[in-house]
Formats: structure tokens, C-alpha cells, sequence
């Protein structure tokens, strides 16, 4: 029986006649670093047990004699060959891609998301996997633990909006954790007004939803007049609505949690921007093999050595070999906040220290991103790859 292994990224030097440029073609621009490349590669490492046809020696054979002798010898022979050919249809297939993956639907698979139910976190699940079972979690880190802890097999957590920006706990949390980036969610947010049944919109005093959402339909619940409070999270806005029932009070969430909760939609698409787009992660315990059939996007982390123009250098690699950038995000280095530098007689000068996170298009399959990382390496003192998983087009 075969044993899954690992996938792991990792990186061996290669020898190159041109350091830095090799991979490029030609020079762009006058541009050109100096640095040995390192091709990185996804291993799948694994056991397999295999089986060992065992025949008698030559002293175990029956003492036969003439044609019963040759005809013992030779239905022997065809024992064992049906007997070898046997063996073989029973020995495990080798691993494919399809075998690292869930099903399509997600029928067997559990997954984590922030909220309650009714929440987009769910929705964003449901639309990765239709037919998953849904864990709720209080916290977003609640959900990268149970996903560490086996409690489920991956985890669905926002991390940037198109109207409200970055989730910023998300990205530390990548960091802190040892889980990898397996795909991503885009999902349509629609927010209704919810209130209790029989109720009109011109009844409501008060309305309970996250403050992200609440500043995402300011012109239309200022238009109302009505006060804003905020809740941890949108469904539990409209829980709390559904078991106040209080008629005044109202909340802002999704149409499902509408259903979920017994409430009315007392109106839909209240959000300012109708372009509300929200981006998830799927996180899991091993990374997938990434491939070249679909688009790809590769997420990274690194932290960069100090000097004039090393930023540019950095970003410089993914540029030179035409690889396109979708997402830059800087966050403080919280074990290491401040950099001193000493450069004069003066006095010691001291800078915040960064973490960079970057996304790009192109699958870790693909050598030119194999050559941009380990042509990054010359600049970085710390590089990590979150996860190489392919692209969600549709909102």
C-alpha cells in the first residue's frame, strides 16, 4: 500500500554559465543581478511497500522423474506466472493529482470558516465546495487551528475586499501558522436589510451589522436615518435581530441568512459600490502540485536585506521575465519591529522592519517562477511560498 507523502517546496543550485540572466533572454533595460540560480521543485516524497514474489529453490522441488516430471515443473510455472500477474493487479496504482485533491463537490469535505451560519465566509465555502459540511468558528484563528488540529480539512477565511481593503489579522495569521494556500474564493457581496417579519424598512430605528458592512451601505442607511451598531459578525446581526424580536431593529446581512433566521429582505443590493467583491483563501494542511492546464497565482512572503534600492531589485525579478504582480501588502515584523543601523559617528538610526507579501500569475510549475524566486533569493533574508493554486475568475 502506498503512503501519501508531503509535497514540499524546495530549491537545489544549478550551475549557470551567466549568473541572473540566463533565463531572460536578453538583458532588459540594462538591468542585471548578480546571483547563482536555484530551481525549485515540488517533491512528493512517499513509501511504498512493495511485494516479492518468493519461488522454491531448486532442493524444494518434488523429486519427479520423465514427462511427469516435465509436466509437474511446467503447471508449477503457470501457477506461479497466474500467481505473479495476480500480484501485480493488486499492487497500488502510482499517486496522481486527482489523489491529493477532494472531490469537485466537496461531499467529503469539511471546512472551517469565521461566523456563524449565514455568513459570507459560508457562502464563499459552499461556492468552493457545494456539498461540504460547514464548521463554524468564532475567531479566524479558531479556524486555522481546526484545520491543524484535523478537526476539519480546510479552512475558508476572507483576506481582502475591493471597497474596505486588506484584512490585515488574515495575513499575520498566514505567518504564525504552518497551513498553505490551496485556492481561492471571489464572491459577489450583496447585502439586504433584514427585519422581523410584517416590518417595513420606514419602522426601523436601529440596525446590527459588522462595521465593514455597515460603512459599505452608508448612503443608503443614511438616507433612512437609521442609528448603526456594531456586531462581530453579519449573521450574528441577524440572529440577534431574529431573537430580540424587536420591530424597530434591523440588520444588515446576506439573503441566506434571511432564510436561515426567518427574517424579511426588506431590501436588497444596499451596498454603495455594486462592484463588492470579497477575495478568500482555502487553507489546508498540505499544498497542492500545481500544474499548467489553468491560470495559476503563486503567494509569497519575504522580508528583504537593508540597502538603497533593494525593494526595486526585489519586484525588478518578477518584472524582468513578464510575470504580472495582483497583490503587494506590507506588514510589520512583530518579532523584529525596528531595524538599527549604525552608520555614523553620530548615532544609530532605526527603521521599521517589513514583511512583504506578494501575489503573482504564474504556477510554481512554470520556470520563469522558479527562476524569479530563486533570483529573489539574492535580496531576501527570509522567503516563504504561501501556496501555487489555481486562479478563481468568476465573482
Amino acid at each position: 500500500m502506498a503512503v501519501k507523502g508531503a509535497p514540499t517546496w524546495c530549491y537545489a543550485k544549478t550551475p549557470c554559465s551567466h549568473p541572473g540572466i540566463s533565463d531572460l533572454g536578453s538583458t532588459r533595460s540594462g538591468l542585471a543581478f548578480n546571483l547563482s540560480f536555484r530551481k525549485w521543485e515540488c517533491c512528493c516524497l512517499g513509501v511504498a511497500s512493495a511485494q516479492r514474489a518468493i519461488t522454491p529453490v531448486e532442493d524444494e522441488k518434488p523429486n519427479l522423474t520423465g514427462a511427469e516430471s516435465s509436466g509437474a515443473i511446467q503447471r508449477i510455472e503457470d501457477n506461479e506466472s497466474r500467481a505473479f500477474h495476480k500480484d501485480m493487479n493488486l499492487l497500488p496504482k502510482p499517486l496522481t493529482a486527482n489523489d491529493l485533491s477532494s472531490p469537485s463537490d466537496g461531499s467529503k469535505v469539511r471546512v472551517a470558516y469565521q461566523g456563524l451560519p449565514g455568513a459570507y465566509s459560508e457562502d464563499a465555502a459552499l461556492k468552493a465546495y457545494p456539498k461540504c459540511e460547514t464548521v463554524p468558528c468564532d475567531q479566524f484563528e479558531a479556524a486555522f487551528k481546526a484545520v491543524e488540529l484535523w478537526l476539519v480539512d480546510k479552512a475558508v477565511l476572507p483576506i481582502e475586499n475591493s471597497v474596505g481593503g486588506s484584512i490585515h489579522r488574515n495575513y499575520d495569521l498566514l505567518l504564525r501558522h504552518r497551513l498553505h494556500i490551496v485556492g481561492e474564493v471571489q464572491l459577489q457581496v450583496n447585502h439586504c436589510l433584514l427585519g422581523l417579519p410584517d416590518v417595513t424598512k420606514e419602522e426601523l430605528k436601529r440596525v446590527l451589522s459588522h462595521p465593514q458592512a455597515l460603512a459599505q451601505c452608508e448612503m443608503t442607511l443614511s438616507s433612512l436615518g437609521i442609528v448603526r451598531i456594531n456586531a462581530d459578525d453579519s449573521a450574528l446581526a441577524a440572529q440577534m435581530v431574529a431573537s430580540t424580536g424587536l420591530r424597530n431593529t434591523g440588520a444588515v446581512a446576506s439573503a441566506r441568512a434571511a432564510k436561515i433566521y426567518g427574517l424579511d429582505i426588506l431590501a436588497e443590493k444596499i451596498q454603495d459600490d455594486d462592484d463588492n467583491i470579497t477575495r478568500f483563501l482555502i487553507l489546508a494542511r498540505e499544498p497542492i502540485i500545481p500544474g499548467t492546464d489553468r491560470p495559476y497565482k503563486t503567494s509569497v512572503v519575504f522580508t528583504l536585506e537593508e540597502g538603497p534600492g533593494v525593494l526595486f531589485k526585489a519586484l525588478a525579478v518578477f518584472a524582468l521575465r513578464g510575470i504580472n504582480l495582483t497583490k503587494i501588502e506590507s506588514r510589520p515584523q512583530r518579532q523584529r519591529p525596528l531595524r538599527v543601523v549604525d552608520d555614523s559617528n553620530e548615532g544609530s538610526a532605526k527603521y521599521f522592519d517589513y514583511l512583504f507579501y506578494i501575489d503573482f500569475e504564474a504556477s510554481m510549475a512554470e520556470p520563469r517562477a522558479q527562476y524569479a524566486l530563486g533570483h529573489l533569493q539574492e535580496f531576501a533574508r527570509f522567503l516563504r511560498v504561501l501556496g501555487s493554486y489555481p486562479m478563481d475568475t468568476i465573482p
